[in-house]
């Protein structure tokens, strides 16, 4: 496989992190952005061949000026992964207020478009590229009070299909993957206000997570980076949509 020219969104840290370390070793050319300026440092200090800029993805200019800067520096874009999204606020809808679910709006599908926008027209100009966003199995089953974080991960099943239906006719590909609870800092933020909501123990509600699934565990951030790279591979030229 040709080297590959990545972009991640909010990769410094967490299931971003591992996908930019996975495509890096494929041998691929990546390029990330994050808002959190320590996790960029950590980022940097321990990928020093990977380029890190500090990005917020609820601002339009801010992802245009990045997309300059990396299309600049790699000459193009194989493969544009999505991965920005923050876990909103957990509380009867009643009780949302809609700054809160706004942002959360804006960090798990407005970033998704605006990304999927500039990456468009490079990939189409190629006749190849793959967009992959990340959804959650929240936008296939719904989850209460989480509305604004299912809300949007609904929308970016929506999203997916419809650029595959858009773009496959130029061989560029978008496809979606719907993890369950990814292990790390944010499901056990969570956690802890799923826990906090209803008065009982982070064991309990951990525990309520996996129970029903076929395999009672959490997902691991590799396992999730490895689907990328599969995703953008050639042994995937048909999974579209």
């Amino acid at each position: 496989m040709a080297q590959q020219r990545v972009m991640i969104t909010a990769a410094a840290d967490g299931i971003g992190r591992a996908i930019a370390k996975a495509f890096a070793a494929e041998g691929a050319k990546v390029h990330i952005c994050d808002v959190n300026e320590m996790a960029l440092a950590r980022f940097r200090e321990d990928f020093p061949e990977i380029a890190a800029t500090h990005v917020n993805v609820r601002n339009e200019g801010e992802i245009d000026a990045w997309f300059d800067d990396a299309l600049d520096d790699m000459g193009g874009l194989d493969v544009m992964v999505n991965n920005a999204g923050i876990k909103g606020p957990t509380a009867p809808v009643d009780d949302i207020d809609y700054a809160d679910w706004r942002e959360c709006i804006e960090v798990c599908l407005d970033s998704h478009f605006l990304c999927a926008r500039r990456a468009a027209p490079v990939m189409k100009a190629q006749k190849s590229g793959a967009i992959i966003n990340l959804s959650s199995n929240a936008g296939q089953f719904g989850f209460g009070n989480r509305t604004p974080y299912a809300a949007a991960k609904w929308a970016v099943i929506g999203l997916t299909k419809s650029l595959a239906i858009e773009l496959g006719p130029h061989n560029v590909r978008c496809n979606a993957i719907c993890p369950g609870s990814v292990r790390g800092d944010r499901i056990n933020r969570v956690i802890k206000g799923e826990a906090e909501l209803r008065g009982v123990p982070f064991e309990v509600v951990a525990k309520e997570i996996v129970w029903n699934q076929s395999i009672s565990r959490f997902v691991e951030a590799d396992e999730v980076a490895d689907l990328c790279v599969f995703l953008a591979s050639p042994r995937a030229a048909m999974i579209n949509g």
